[in-house]
């Protein structure tokens, strides 16, 4: 999908996961509704971040598909959600926030203006690489690993969510 801007004040609320995201709701309003976010809401829940991203924010997530959490390695998501490791969940889950609103086209213009790459400074602390590829906005991790945005700018009322298609690893 291309990374462009064309949600306008009069425009239909994107659709993630056959669910209406509304701009007037907040993150965890609206992805709570997502089928293609279960995995994601019951880790969020899990590791107590729900008021943090109900909160004024703004945030932009970076949002893993149940399709993306799927492809760790086996066993992981349960171990990542049992209570003794909700430090490191919390860690992973807020590796996927970046403080600020960082839609399309912000995201474009700064990897732009920084030669083709941008650098985004997580929630956790952490950092993550945006680039283009083609249309396409790819975030890569410090282990390596990238994730492609699926669909972007689903604007929330204290935020932008981006879908991605895989799980973004801390270093």
């Amino acid at each position: 999908m291309p990374a462009t801007t064309t949600m306008g004040a009069s425009a239909a609320p994107k659709t993630v996961g056959g669910a209406p995201m509304y701009p007037s709701k907040d993150i965890v309003d609206n992805a709570v509704n997502s089928k293609d976010h279960t995995t994601l809401v019951a880790a969020v829940k899990a590791a107590g971040l729900v008021d943090t991203l109900k909160s004024a924010g703004p945030f932009t997530v970076f949002a893993p598909t149940n399709s993306a959490f799927a492809m760790l390695p086996a066993g992981t998501v349960d171990t990542l959600l049992k209570p003794e490791n909700k430090g490191t969940l919390t860690t992973v889950l807020t590796y996927h926030v970046v403080p600020g609103r960082w839609d399309a086209m912000a995201l474009t213009e700064a990897i732009k203006a920084g030669g083709g790459k941008a650098t985004l400074k997580t929630a956790s602390g952490g950092t993550l690489t945006a680039s283009m590829r083609g249309n396409d906005v790819i975030v890569s991790d410090a282990k390596g690993g990238s994730a492609m945005v699926t669909t972007s700018d689903v604007y929330q009322s204290n935020g932008v969510i981006h879908v991605v298609d895989h799980v973004l690893l801390p270093g």
